[in-house]
């Protein structure tokens, strides 16, 4: 039987998927961004993806805690899951469950039927995310490149 490659986060979040000092005024309109800036990566209809990332936090908020979320959906049309990472300019409101509002976002996106990559790779996102002198030094970085080289470092190396 051959096992399936699980993508890893290098390999998931590329530079081009890298987003820092984002503006948003609100939740909603956040999702319609976040839908803006990966349909233009990934030539999806940007509706289509806030629409599918809007459906998953109406089953409940993806906001983790500490300013994290992690809002995420599946799309039929994606070949493979591919993941985002969101440094907004200022806080949205996005009904975290520790109540503070969300400025660091890993956003994922993938197949319906790579069920098994898309929950491997939101643990991975989320613990590295959740780690706080990543956070900060998240919140500090200063390029695109920057940011991802901390998300995609490999914890204790």
């Amino acid at each position: 039987m051959k096992m399936m490659h699980t993508a890893t986060l290098a390999e998931a979040i590329g530079d081009d998927r890298v987003f820092l000092r984002v503006r948003a005024a609100d939740k909603p309109r956040l999702l319609q961004e976040l839908g803006r800036r990966a349909g233009a990566v990934l030539g999806i209809a940007p509706a289509e993806i806030a629409a599918a990332l809007a459906a998953r936090e109406a089953l409940g908020s993806t906001g983790v805690g500490n300013g994290i979320a992690v809002p995420h959906a599946q799309l039929p049309q994606l070949p493979a899951t591919v993941g985002f990472f969101v440094h907004l300019e200022r806080p949205v409101d996005f009904a975290a469950i520790d109540g503070k509002p969300v400025d660091l976002l890993f956003v994922l996106l993938g197949p319906p039927h790579a069920r098994a990559e898309h929950l491997s790779l939101l643990a991975a996102g989320t613990r590295r995310l959740r780690e706080k002198s990543v956070a900060d030094a998240l919140r500090a970085a200063a390029t695109p490149a920057a940011a991802r080289a901390l998300l995609v470092a490999t914890p204790g190396g």
